[in-house]
């Protein structure tokens, strides 16, 4: 998990080709050596419900000290929506009360994987 292009490749491979919009998250340690990866929602063709809580709990019990968000885009548009983007920013907070830093946000899809850190979002 150490660039922006695997991080993306990863998420693709596990999200990209599902039916339906599914949320992972992948815990890292302090050297951001992976721990774990979860699968903690999943919802419809254009979306799923998301609760900060159970992030920041899952986080804290697997002694988490950063963390890579990723969710697919059936339709097939990588681009993040103005709704992934408040999520993003009330994770980033929820997170960051309990000293867990969010890396990136992924949203992907079969061929392409768009990073909000990268566009200055995270």
């Amino acid at each position: 998990m150490s660039d922006v292009a695997t991080c993306g490749a990863f998420f693709r491979l596990r999200l990209g080709s599902e039916g339906r919009e599914h949320f992972e998250a992948a815990f890292l340690n302090t050297r951001h050596q992976l721990i774990a990866v979860e699968r903690l929602f999943s919802g419809t063709l254009d979306g799923a419900e998301v609760h900060p809580r159970v992030v920041v709990q899952r986080a804290l019990a697997l002694n988490a000290a950063a963390v890579l968000l990723a969710h697919n885009h059936p339709s097939g548009n990588p681009e993040p929506s103005a709704a992934d983007r408040a999520l993003t920013a009330r994770l980033k907070a929820a997170l960051g009360l309990v000293e867990v830093r969010l890396l990136d946000h992924f949203v992907v899809t079969a061929g392409e994987a768009a990073s909000m850190a990268a566009r200055g979002w995270v």
